[in-house]
């Protein structure tokens, strides 16, 4: 594809339309299965369990590979009738918030980070407490950070379905017209902004960068942040206040204002994504999820991939999509054992080979890490060590949206970042402190 935007499976910090807590669910979950609303009950149905089912996602590349793991849970629950709902990312979180207050959600749909606590908290989603106990399903399986993700409270709710994390996508042909070496596996946030200002000088008639920064803290300011030793909410409380975040949020203003980026207003018009794609851009801070994006393109076969460079520590953002069941769910022992099937080793092993994404269970990764010969994607698997949980509260979006509308001015200089991210604290901790 020439200039795409990202995938709706990028699942960043964008967290929907989660604009309120429990105003937006007052039907709760009354009226649904046997069980009472958010209950933990679970058995492994009979296989001639006969139901009808509906799963709902937002992704239709996707598909294709669930259409199989539903063929094959078939096999096993052949009176069982999985239909599946598919909504575009755009309107997913309006439909799901108008669903769960009519007690109409799907028996089984996909959940987000960022979602994920404001559904746990109105009980509109089923814990996977039984199904645990059962032994039918294994959080060790999966990427430890994942887990902890959708757990609240000390109680999972969700299933990992796959998962993302972050490094750098280089187009080698711009590093050779630059006279640019590709950096090593080891490198550090100075090189790396070396590197992108040397691009950028070299290639600037050509309206070439070196590298981009931008509003999508999953794949930038998040990472940085991190990597400085700083944190974006921790127990109830914003970071942006403390020092290291601050140096997080620098490392990109000092990009932007060596000339290393293209500025944030540019950054606003075109994603640095699109700048990637169109050519404009030597390194790209990118999610494993961004190879789908360059399938069929020329710049297939020119592109390599790097960690992320290492600041006070290394560190990249994890986040995945999760199977959660409607604690509203009128066939709650159905919609269960999907949910169970789709965790297990053959399911994962089946949508890792369509493609489109990585399987959350361990060891069923190999179709992705081989899909594009030359880079080395095995690096997006290895990343899971270091990794850190997206950053989610009860309503992300609410601070998201103050990210958006205040960093913007730290990061072309218009005002100093601490000065900005102060203000940005004490924001924050005002919606914290009503969630």
């Amino acid at each position: 594809m020439s200039t795409p935007t990202l995938s709706p499976t990028r699942r960043t910090t964008l967290a929907g339309a989660a604009t309120g807590l429990g105003a937006l669910f007052t039907a709760a979950a009354c009226g649904g299965g046997d069980e009472a609303p958010g209950s933990a009950e679970y058995s492994a149905p009979a296989t001639d369990l006969s139901a009808k089912i509906t799963y709902g996602l937002w992704d239709k590349n996707q598909v294709a590979g669930l259409q199989a793991n539903i063929d094959a849970f078939n096999e096993k629950y052949p009176n069982v009738e999985v239909a599946l709902n598919v909504t575009p990312y755009s309107e997913y979180w309006t439909k799901l918030q108008t669903q769960a207050s009519s007690g109409t959600l799907p028996d089984v749909f996909w959940m987000n980070g960022p979602n994920f606590q404001l559904y746990a908290t109105n009980e509109q989603i089923a814990p996977i407490t039984g199904a645990v106990d059962a032994g039918d399903i294994d959080p060790a399986n999966y990427p430890e950070a994942l887990v902890d993700l959708y757990t609240f409270d000390g109680v999972r709710y969700g299933v990992p379905k796959d998962f993302d994390t972050i490094g750098v996508w280089c187009n080698t042909s711009l590093f050779q017209r630059a006279g640019v070496e590709l950096p090593t596996a080891e490198w550090t946030w100075a090189e790396f902004q070396d590197t992108a200002v040397r691009i950028s000088q070299a290639l600037a008639a050509e309206g070439i960068f070196g590298a981009a920064g931008g509003m999508d803290g999953q794949t930038t300011y998040y990472n940085t942040i991190f990597e400085a030793g700083g944190e974006v909410v921790d127990e109830g409380k914003s970071g942006y206040a403390s020092t290291e975040s601050q140096e997080g949020l620098t490392f990109w203003a000092d990009l932007i204002a060596r000339g290393g980026s293209p500025s944030i207003q540019q950054l606003t018009d075109t994603t640095a994504d699109q700048w990637f794609t169109s050519g404009k851009l030597a390194m790209y801070w990118g999610g494993s999820w961004f190879r789908s994006a360059l399938t069929d393109t020329d710049l297939a076969t020119g592109v390599q991939v790097l960690p992320l460079p290492k600041g006070a520590q290394q560190v990249t953002v994890i986040h995945g999509v999760a199977n959660v069941v409607a604690a509203s769910s009128k066939n709650r022992q159905a919609a269960q054992a999907l949910q169970v099937y789709l965790a297990g080793e053959e399911a994962q092993r089946q949508l890792g080979a369509a493609g489109a994404v990585i399987p959350a269970f361990t060891g069923t990764q190999d179709a992705f890490a081989a899909s594009m010969p030359g880079a080395d994607l095995q690096l997006f698997l290895d990343a899971v060590d270091y990794s850190k949980p997206l950053p989610v509260s009860a309503n992300t979006s609410a601070w998201n949206a103050l990210e958006t509308e205040l960093l913007p001015d730290a990061f072309s200089g218009t005002r100093p970042v601490g000065e900005v991210a102060t203000e940005l604290a004490a924001e924050m901790d005002e919606v914290l402190a009503d969630e």
